[in-house]
């Protein structure tokens, strides 16, 4: 298994196809937007609500420092990828980061109620739920594209994470005092599957006289019923090979639930004066139980050395060069490949926390304008990144309300807006965080992070 290729594979796939986002950050302080209790369970609607089944709150992008347009490109009326050799190693290289990012976050709401009480607003929501991470070093794309030269390549930072599972919420807040607002949401999850893959350590050096490869791979895989394909090929000196068994693919008989978890959400939200209101949320504190983890590794540190190979200028001796080069290679080919591991039992993971903190500014001079800026922070390791966010949001009327910001963070900037029609009775909203104006064929955006929300609800 070409670890190289599964994780170059992997990210151009999640540039090209995208996938789903999970809050429009830019609708947090839009009145009209009945969803930003997802972001602070804190804060209440100022009706009740029910949401269109499945369409409630339909969010679809994904976030990355590096883009499609990044590895296509056209030639003589021709889209090429970046490994063509009309795409020179300058010209690719320039846009490419010593740390590729990638992340793309899913929730669907397939069943969303907001009630209003005397005292307290409640919240129900059933979700669909996925997390992808993929990085990828710089130095891979630039060995992918140069080719190997006389350098250091080190790709230890490759690393691939996805999760997915249902998620059964439960809402609840209520004012302490005229200042203070505190809420919370309990979660219990149902995993439906986790993968995680990294190079633990991966260094190929290169040098004029003498060439050294060292690995360290391994894939940790929870899905119901997944086994490890196998293949068998023969290593060995000429005349006493053996059979060599390895990992060749994934193969999944019927997916189903995997394990269960429970997460929590904390908000409080605190009115200073008639001007100035903050908050603070901790989003999916919790964890899940996987039933399974299947291991897939190279066995602990592997190295291969043209010092371990003597070869002879002689082509009819055993070790000539023909036959030395080729017993080389095969070692360099069985650094890639990993060992079926099986069944380690049990495992517990940390789901991704989020911390959202936010200052808004009512305008005195017009109240139907507000201000307010927002911080994200996704803590997930390796795949973590943080935003800021300024907005404007204004609202004439009570039917309509708009909102407009600029963000910078891990993923550089971006431009979002939302629009919000909310008669008495029905509430339809359109928004994106990261506006794109380039896209390919069929419709693919060619930045580097996309986003469209979209949503039917009707509040009573």
């Amino acid at each position: 298994m070409n670890f190289s290729k599964i994780f170059l594979g992997t990210a151009l796939g999640l540039a090209a196809t995208g996938a789903f986002a999970q809050q429009t950050s830019t609708g947090f302080f839009n009145d009209g937007y009945l969803y930003r209790h997802e972001m602070n369970p804190a804060i209440a609607n100022s009706d009740s609500y029910v949401a269109f089944p499945g369409m409630g709150n339909l969010n679809v992008g994904y976030r990355g420092n590096v883009s499609l347009g990044d590895f296509i490109y056209s030639r003589g009326g021709k889209t090429v990828l970046f490994m063509n050799d009309q795409v020179t190693p300058q010209e690719f290289l320039k846009n490419i980061n010593d740390k590729n990012k990638l992340n793309a976050e899913v929730k669907v709401n397939v069943l969303s109620v907001g009630f209003k009480t005397k005292n307290s607003y409640q919240t129900i929501g059933v979700n669909l739920r996925s997390n992808i991470g993929v990085v990828l070093p710089g130095e891979l794309l630039r060995m992918a594209k140069e080719g190997p030269s006389n350098s250091v390549y080190d790709l230890s930072a490759t690393n691939v994470h996805a999760d997915a599972f249902l998620e059964m919420a439960y809402g609840y807040s209520r004012d302490i005092n005229e200042q203070w607002r505190v809420g919370g949401k309990v979660k219990f999850l149902l995993g439906g599957g986790n993968i995680d893959a990294k190079f633990k350590d991966a260094r190929f050096e290169l040098h004029e006289d003498k060439w050294v490869a060292t690995t360290d791979a391994e894939i940790q895989a929870s899905v119901k019923d997944l086994t490890f394909d196998k293949d068998t090929k023969l290593r060995g000196p000429e005349g006493s090979e053996t059979e060599h068994e390895y990992v060749s693919g994934m193969d999944i008989d019927k997916a189903g639930l995997n394990g269960w978890g429970l997460a929590f959400d904390l908000g409080a939200t605190y009115q200073l004066d008639e001007d100035w209101k903050f908050g603070l949320s901790l989003l999916d504190l919790g964890f899940i139980n996987w039933n399974n983890n299947m291991l897939a590794s190279t066995d602990g540190r592997q190295t291969v050395s043209t010092d371990d190979y003597v070869f002879n200028p002689d082509d009819a001796a055993s070790n000539s060069f023909d036959n030395e080069w080729d017993r080389f290679t095969e070692g360099l080919s069985a650094l890639y490949e990993l060992q079926d591991k099986g069944d380690q039992g049990k495992r517990t993971k940390a789901l991704a926390a989020t911390i959202n903190a936010s200052a808004e500014y009512s305008c005195p001079f017009y109240r139907p304008l507000t201000l307010g800026l927002m911080n994200t922070t996704k803590i997930q390791g390796k795949y973590s990144w943080t935003e800021f966010r300024l907005s404007a949001n204004y609202a004439p009327c009570k039917i309509f309300s708009a909102s407009m910001s600029l963000a910078e963070g891990t993923y550089g900037a971006s431009f979002g807006w939302m629009l919000n029609l909310h008669p008495k009775g029905f509430n339809m909203f359109v928004g994106m965080d990261h506006t794109f104006a380039k896209m390919a064929k069929p419709c693919v955006p060619m930045a580097g992070k996309f986003n469209v929300n979209f949503g039917i609800n009707f509040p009573f």
